[in-house]
């Protein structure tokens, strides 16, 4: 997920944060969360970096599964459409994703991506609005917490601890490896916690994030270098 933070923000146009808050109502009625219907083959990952504030580099890598080998990467370069509002950064990050997704010359049957699903004040992280559009099944691994509380899994590698808002489960917090910082492991579109979770430790090998994710901030950074 792309991080640009700034303290300084303007207030928000009340006419647009009537329009999103409208959106993210009408897509919270669309979210489903299920076993997913599918033989996963490939699996996409992806991810954003903002270069300043007015422009957006998006990355997909897509592996095949389980041997998760690198079978393509692309990206996408282009302006942000929207100011930053707290809250709503996933519609700043989203067009500019799809818009890498559709440069993919095979397509996944699950995305993971950099960042939250439903583990988000109003269940709409960036990995659920990738789902929705997309009609996708689609979970999110995030390196930080947005909400929530949890206990501190065990230390061992594959200890999970549920992440909890509102008395409902909506992400699992799982140590990747021994003795790291867990990720946050959250369903995003047509998936469940239990299948993103099992997913997302399938998909770990050496390193703290899972490959798709990894490489997908990986190949954020080379095609950054690319762009400036």
């Amino acid at each position: 997920m792309a991080y640009y933070r700034r303290f300084d923000y303007p207030t928000p146009d009340p006419a647009i944060l009537a329009r999103l808050t409208e959106q993210q109502r009408e897509m919270q009625e669309r979210i489903i969360l299920q076993k997913p219907d599918f033989d996963l083959k490939l699996i996409a990952g992806c991810d954003s970096s903002f270069i300043g504030e007015d422009t957006i580099l998006s990355a997909f890598v897509l592996l095949t599964y389980p041997a998760l080998e690198l079978v393509e990467k692309v990206w996408h370069v282009g302006p942000v459409e929207l100011p930053y509002i707290p809250g709503f950064l996933a519609f700043r990050e989203a067009p500019n994703l799809l818009k890498a997704y559709e440069k993919l010359q095979q397509k996944p049957d699950l995305i993971m991506v950099d960042g939250h699903g439903i583990s988000h004040p109003r269940r709409l992280g960036i990995a659920t609005h990738v789902g929705l559009h997309l009609n996708k099944p689609t979970m999110g691994v995030a390196k930080k917490v947005l909400v929530g509380k949890y206990k501190e899994p065990e230390v061992t590698k594959g200890s999970v601890s549920p992440l909890v808002y509102k008395d409902e489960i909506i992400a699992n917090v799982l140590r990747t490896k021994d003795n790291v910082k867990p990720v946050f492991v959250s369903p995003g579109h047509l998936m469940d916690l239990e299948s993103a979770t099992s997913i997302a430790m399938a998909c770990t090998t050496k390193y703290k994030l899972p490959e798709p994710t990894r490489l997908a901030d990986h190949y954020a950074a080379v095609f950054k270098q690319e762009v400036k």
